[in-house]
């Protein structure tokens, strides 16, 4: 008869005994050892350990409240950027506040998988914690221009791992069929930081001025760390067994080739969009540099995970896989989408003379939207076990909320972008949990952190990519627009002006001011017809994801050669 083990309590944790032996969420969680693949029996140890729900909430919250920050960070300086570029009397400084935490954040997110699955991801977050931190120090006591945009830097750097190892936590401790919950209430932690970063900021501000705007996040953060310290030991990390490699190092291990090329790639490409066409002129040698740069680096990355190194920082291999190749390019144009959609909307009310609070409510009310995409994702799929069509829905939404954005005019209602944006919420946030269970589902368990890296490079390429390329068709298209309906000899100076600040249409003459009003309607009608245009790629990199069973217990083992689910099941569990 097969000899079954149950899982252990966490020593050291506190609670009585009856609740730690309850399966989390109620899963049953003995399993048989006669399922596991001889090789990779360990009898000293528990083949399938999972921990109850108060371990988990514990460990996992301390995790959420460094989540929160980095949320609250990303769009605290949508109204911070301006006060502090005037207070350095510097407005070039303006743009590259977010583009230095976009360049430490795209620095740290691909190295953060390979990189505690070496090192922990205990030792990890703590770091990401610890960066986070000291770049927010740094920019509230800045004494110049230089420094503060270092913090930044700093700060992107802490806050990419923030992002990226909090979804490892979960994904190294809950088991698939549970882990859309999980992961739907970190977003919900991240979205209502993102949706109360603006309004923080601007509150800071008026108040006290904006350097305590970034003090207060500190305090926090050390209670992050603290709490990670306490609660989460690295005897609950499962993916250590895995990919122990005997005889090694853990510095010989690190593929610092195929991470130097990474990163200059990476950054030399956000560098090259950002700055082009918003900093400087695309002729400028930042951008004619730095684009080139970027491609040189990306085909060395490529060349070293393919032919050098020995534990590749992102194996391309996994790319071959359909699963993985679109979920990444479903995230991808996700991004190009949603971020497009989120920075030009508001536009809609500047157009129409409406109070920046209104406009800043509608942000509000995407972060809310993206939060209950997230949690119902995850509510749905623990409850049904499956994924497919809730994607295909999502899929659609997206669809929907982009193509009425094409219709907005003059006379639209100031409600329709509410529902635009809570369209384009609510599957944003579904579609992130779905194609995060769907890809690390069907790799090797340890390939999960890299996966989950691989996925982060998507989002944040494809988020920098649509800003970028929805700020050259509005721009190109908007001064074509104003040349061609301002008849008089000043028109391209105007036209330029208004480009560049909206509050001089106020000054025009009421007949003006139509026609230039109309030509932004019309430039973001080009600009939503992209993104319609990336709705419709999306939907169809989703549609070709697969569909597997999905773990009711946390894996250890991996996959067995026909890349299907470990077998680490419980007892007369029927997967459906």
């Amino acid at each position: 008869m097969a000899r079954t083990i149950t899982s252990l309590n966490r020593r050291g944790k506190g609670g009585d005994a009856s609740e730690e032996r309850d399966p989390l969420l109620g899963a049953v969680s003995h399993i048989s050892t006669d399922d596991v693949n001889p090789s990779q029996r360990d009898d000293s140890k528990d083949v399938n350990r999972e921990l109850g729900t108060k371990s988990l909430t514990l460990i996992m919250c301390s995790v959420w409240i460094g989540t929160f920050c980095a949320g609250l960070d990303a769009t605290v300086m949508a109204t911070l950027a301006a006060p502090i570029a005037t207070s350095f009397n510097s407005l070039t400084m303006f743009a590259w506040l977010t583009t230095a935490y976009l360049i430490g954040q795209a620095a740290s997110q691909p190295l953060s998988g390979k990189l505690t699955d070496i090192y922990s991801r205990r030792s990890g977050i703590l770091l990401s914690n610890l960066l986070f931190a000291l770049g927010n120090l740094l920019c509230g006591v800045a004494a110049n221009e230089w420094i503060m945009i270092l913090g930044r830097v700093i700060a992107g750097l802490g806050g990419g791992g923030l992002n990226t190892i909090s979804t490892l936590i979960g994904n190294d401790l809950v088991p698939s069929r549970k882990r859309g919950l999980w992961q739907g209430i970190g977003n919900l932690f991240w979205g209502v930081g993102n949706g109360l970063g603006g309004f923080f900021g601007g509150f800071i501000n008026d108040t006290v001025g904006w350097k305590p705007a970034f003090w207060l996040q500190v305090p926090l953060t050390i209670i992050s760390m603290i709490m990670i310290w306490i609660n989460y030991d690295c005897e609950d990390e499962t993916h250590v067994q895995a990919v122990a490699t005997e005889g090694k190092s853990a510095m010989s291990r690190v593929d610092y080739l195929g991470s130097l090329s990474l990163i200059l790639s990476l950054v030399a490409l956000l560098l090259g969009l950002t700055s082009g066409g918003n900093i400087v002129p695309w002729s400028h040698p930042v951008v004619l540099v730095s684009l080139p740069l970027a491609a040189v680096s990306a085909g060395m990355f490529i060349v070293i995970e393919e032919k050098v190194a020995q534990e590749p920082i992102l194996p391309l291999r996994l790319l071959n896989d359909r699963t993985v190749l679109c979920s990444c390019l479903t995230n991808w144009f996700f991004n190009l989408t949603v971020y497009t959609t989120l920075f030009y909307l508001p536009v809609f009310y500047e157009i129409r003379i409406v109070s920046t609070k209104v406009s800043g409510a509608v942000l509000v009310s995407f972060s809310l939207s993206f939060s209950l995409g997230s949690l119902g994702a995850g509510t749905v799929i623990l409850r049904t076990g499956r994924y497919k069509l809730l994607l295909r829905l999502t899929l659609v939404l997206l669809l929907i909320g982009t193509g009425l954005a094409c219709t907005n005019s003059l006379t639209s209602p100031l409600w329709t972008p509410l529902v635009e944006l809570f369209c384009v919420g609510i599957s944003f946030g579904s579609m992130l949990t779905v194609t995060l269970i769907a890809f690390t589902t069907v790799v090797k368990i340890e390939d999960q952190a890299v996966v989950t890296s691989l996925s982060y490079i998507f989002r944040s390429t494809g988020s920098v990519l649509g800003l970028a390329f929805s700020s050259t068709i509005f721009q190109n298209v908007l001064v074509q627009a104003l040349r061609s309906g301002l008849a008089d000899e000043d028109a391209n100076e105007l036209a330029r002006r208004l480009r560049d600040n909206l509050d001089a249409l106020k000054k025009l003459p009421q007949r003006e001011q139509i026609l230039v009003r109309m030509s932004y309607i019309f430039s973001l009608r080009m600009v939503f017809a992209a993104t319609v245009v990336f709705a419709v790629l999306a939907l169809i990199c989703g549609l070709l994801i697969k569909e597997l069973p999905l773990r009711t217990t946390v894996r250890k083992s991996n996959p067995d050669e026909n890349g299907q689910n470990g077998t680490t099941h419980r007892n007369g569990d029927e997967q459906p």
